[in-house]
């Protein structure tokens, strides 16, 4: 695809996505949207291990795109949240672990993406809302993601209120996992992945798919899932490999196999 919206780069052995319409706060309007699942889409499918979702400019994602909303009827509004839907699926489905780099302002769906991803580095200057509310509408789609990543409690309060909360506060709620100052965010975000693709390959596949899954499961078949994932993980060559460099006491060679 020739992007208009998004910047797609392959750093060493993983992938960045970065969102370039600082113009337009990185909103998304649907061509954004269409633009992003094609890109992640690429990723799953490609042999990175990992990748970053970033964004040019203050402005890390401000939601949907106003002008783009504006004059659809409820049959083309709904066409707009699937396609945001999908997205958002597709970003927890990849066998890849998925990082939000935040360096500025993330506010409705674009908190959203930041949820949505499975790890997220802020900046201190970074702020989060979920708005709709003062609009006179509600942010339902963020809230999926939101209320599986605060408590109850914290999530309605963000959705109800709309308030916006900075990156000190998203970070004990549990919507960042580390915050940084603004010049090693991108750094930072790169030592975190770093740190995961020191795993086997399909170690990393089968936790997030265990995680993934499991969380959405009742706990009898949550524990059944991640059982068949042990024992499949348990027959690769990469365990073999991994319990012989630790006999060995040397660092393991992964094959993803």
């Amino acid at each position: 695809m020739r992007y208009e919206n998004l910047v797609c780069t392959r750093e060493d052995d993983f992938a960045v996505i970065t969102m370039s319409r600082p113009e337009r706060r990185n909103a998304l309007s649907q061509s954004h949207l269409c633009e992003l699942q094609y890109a992640f889409d690429a990723a799953g499918k490609s042999d990175a291990r990992g990748v970053i979702l970033a964004a040019k400019g203050p402005v890390f994602c401000a939601g949907h795109d106003f002008a783009d909303m504006h004059g659809r009827d409820e049959r083309r509004m709904r066409e707009l949240l699937d396609v945001c839907g999908e997205l958002m699926q597709t970003i927890q489905h990849i066998p890849q672990p998925v990082i939000a780099q935040v360096e500025g302002l993330a506010t409705a769906a674009g908190c959203q993406l930041v949820a949505t991803c499975d790890l997220a580095v802020a900046s201190t200057e970074a702020r989060f809302a979920v708005p709709g509310g003062k609009g006179g509408w509600f942010c339902s789609t963020p809230g999926v993601a939101i209320g599986r990543n605060l408590s109850r409690k914290h999530a309605m309060e963000m959705l109800l209120t709309g308030e916006m909360i900075d990156a000190a506060e998203a970070h004990r709620l549990g919507l960042v996992n580390r915050v940084v100052p603004q010049d090693k965010v991108m750094e930072e975000a790169r030592s975190l992945l770093a740190t995961i693709l020191e795993r086997g390959p399909l170690a990393v596949r089968y936790t997030l798919e265990a995680t993934h899954q499991g969380l959405e499961l009742p706990m009898e078949d949550g524990l059944r899932l991640e059982a068949n994932l042990f024992a499949v993980a348990f027959a690769t060559e990469d365990k073999a490999e991994g319990t012989r460099a630790f006999l060995e006491k040397r660092a393991p060679a992964f094959r993803g196999k």
